[in-house]
């Protein structure tokens, strides 16, 4: 099992910040904890609500890692063995299934306190 450089514990958080800011208004952090060779990310959206998106496996090198997504519905993360991406591009594809349904979703409008079609 490779052991992740400190190096690396560097840079990964800044890359990832970087893309975040470059390409999702909507999340106010990326925080990135490390355990044995798992980089576990989560992030902040602008209204506060953390979301755990990612797993990260390091096999070696700072920029090939294996991927796993988070699955809220078991509280455990699910190994994407085909994706071959940058993690750049794992934010980019964790945000677009994870994050986007959630903060894309239309604001609904007030009901109207009469219906239409009434009058007083």
């Amino acid at each position: 099992m490779p052991v992740i450089p400190v190096s690396t514990k560097t840079s990964l958080p800044q890359r990832l910040r970087a893309r975040a800011t470059a390409n999702w208004p909507q999340l106010a952090a990326v925080q990135v904890r490390y355990h044995g060779q798992f980089a576990y990310v989560t992030v902040e959206l602008t209204g506060g609500e953390q979301l755990p998106v990612m797993r990260l496996r390091y096999s070696g090198s700072a920029h090939r890692w294996s991927l796993a997504t988070y699955r809220a519905s078991n509280n455990s993360y699910e190994d994407q063995y085909w994706f071959g991406g940058t993690t750049e591009e794992a934010l980019d594809f964790v945000c677009d299934v994870l994050v986007s349904p959630i903060t894309d979703r239309p604001q609904q409008s007030p009901e109207p306190s009469t219906p239409e079609g009434l009058t007083n």
